[in-house]
């Protein structure tokens, strides 16, 4: 079966934030990369494309997916102009509290400044996918049952209603779900949802937990070249993996912490 690398990026820019920083990719690496999978033939698909494409079972030659989290203002002013120069489709997955002019609707601590709604729907008038990210952008995974309910729900329902289309697709914020968090994902009517985990999409991962592969500011040509084309992928984000999943056992027990508190 085909593995397709699912890119995952934050923030391309020469001046991050602090908090920003270990994710944000420069401009003209972000270039370079993007005109490496156009001149190699890549085949770019949206997130909901590739959901489409793995359920009709009919992927394209060389396909991979680039994403962006959260929905920083330079999308707008750095990816957009590149992706649309390239005819390179994308995904965006929109903290919908997050978005600069969310007015009674804000909610959360964005990292860097955000997207307009304007900007939001210009992105997709250009051909990117506007996905869901959560509300606020919270650890879904260590929310109580009706705000978890509350995030997913109404950060759909912005978004259907600011850009008057179905949102079918939704990335976990920091990565992290639970089989609890993915079933209430699925209530919400989402089709597919992405985590992190640093793998290549496809074999034994189910649709609501296709993996993506990080691209940051350390992440060098060659790096890049090794995670698009599939080369040694386990080895080259070896690192991030063993921190993720050991984290994953650490968050688990902080739930289990709190439950027992509630009950007590």
């Amino acid at each position: 079966m085909t593995r397709v690398p699912v890119l995952m990026y934050h923030s391309v820019t020469d001046r991050p934030t602090p908090a920003t920083r270990p994710h944000a990719v420069r401009p003209g690496d972000f270039a370079d990369q993007m005109a490496y999978l156009k001149e190699g033939g890549f085949t770019p698909l949206t997130f909901g494309g590739l959901v489409a494409a793995l359920e009709e079972g009919r992927l394209p030659a060389r396909p991979v997916v680039i994403t962006f989290d959260d929905g920083y203002e330079d999308f707008h002013a750095q990816a957009l102009p590149v992706l649309d120069r390239l005819g390179l489709p994308s995904t965006v997955f929109l903290t919908t509290g997050w978005v600069s002019d969310a007015g009674g609707d804000a909610a959360g601590r964005p990292l860097d400044r955000t997207l307009s709604w304007s900007q939001v729907r210009e992105a997709a008038d250009h051909g990117m996918e506007i996905a869901g990210h959560s509300h606020s952008h919270p650890q879904l995974d260590q929310l109580p049952a009706g705000a978890l309910r509350e995030e997913l729900r109404r950060n759909k329902a912005l978004l259907e209603d600011r850009l008057g289309r179905p949102v079918t697709t939704m990335a976990y914020p920091y990565g992290y779900s639970s089989a609890r968090v993915r079933e209430e994902v699925c209530r919400a009517g989402y089709r597919a949802a992405c985590s992190v985990d640093n793998a290549l999409a496809g074999g034994r991962h189910g649709m609501f937990d296709v993996p993506r592969l990080t691209v940051g500011r350390t992440t060098t040509a060659a790096r890049f070249r090794m995670a698009v084309e599939g080369r040694g992928v386990p080895l080259v984000y070896l690192r991030e993996r063993i921190l993720t999943r050991g984290y994953a056992v650490v968050r688990g027990g902080r739930r289990s912490a709190r439950r027992i508190a509630t009950r007590q």
